[in-house]
């Protein structure tokens, strides 16, 4: 490209940017889109990805033309290389997006088994009756923050206690929960 066509399509980009001239816009993009596809997939895009990245670099054109600036570089340099970050943005975009069909998290749990449930449905009963022989105030203080989901900010501006005796009422109530679990599994 030399000086002359460069100093052209500055003024095509500057008439775009200045008054929207359609015309201007329609040469820049007769010459600049097949130049972009063709970039585009010679880095191993797509045919699909490769139009509608040229796509959305023709809109940034239109849209920000008044952005470019010739004295930095060609339109052509600023062109492709908004073409180029865009093309890294959707690579990364699309790796983020696969998933490891094997990842023991995307697998559904395994069924429990009787004994398991038996077992499970033995534990809960052993938790709630031990919540349930826990003083009132800690019980309250218990079921506020993991059952209600409150803060103990929260819980104190509600019973208007201090934000200190919350939590040490918690942090009895585990205690004591904790001793009456070990002891029964004994």
């Amino acid at each position: 490209m030399d000086a002359d066509e460069r100093q052209r399509f500055a003024a095509l980009a500057r008439a775009v940017a200045d008054h929207r001239d359609q015309q201007a816009f329609a040469v820049l993009f007769d010459y600049f889109a097949p130049r972009l596809k063709s970039w585009l997939l010679r880095q191993k895009m797509a045919g699909g990805e490769a139009e509608e990245l040229v796509q959305e670099v023709m809109i940034v054109l239109w849209h920000k033309a008044g952005l470019y600036d010739p004295a930095r570089s060609s339109l052509s340099t600023w062109l492709f290389r908004i073409a180029r970050n865009r093309r890294i943005d959707l690579q990364r975009r699309s790796r983020a997006r696969v998933l490891d069909e094997k990842d023991p998290v995307l697998q559904p749990p395994a069924e429990l088994g009787a004994d398991e449930i038996v077992a499970n449905d033995d534990r809960d009963a052993h938790v709630r009756a031990a919540v349930n022989r826990l003083p009132d105030d800690q019980r309250d203080m218990l079921r506020a923050a993991f059952f209600l989901g409150q803060s103990h900010s929260e819980i104190a501006e509600a019973t208007g206690l201090p934000l200190g005796t919350v939590k040490s009422r918690i942090r009895l109530a585990f205690g004591k929960l904790k001793k009456v679990l070990e002891a029964e599994s004994v």
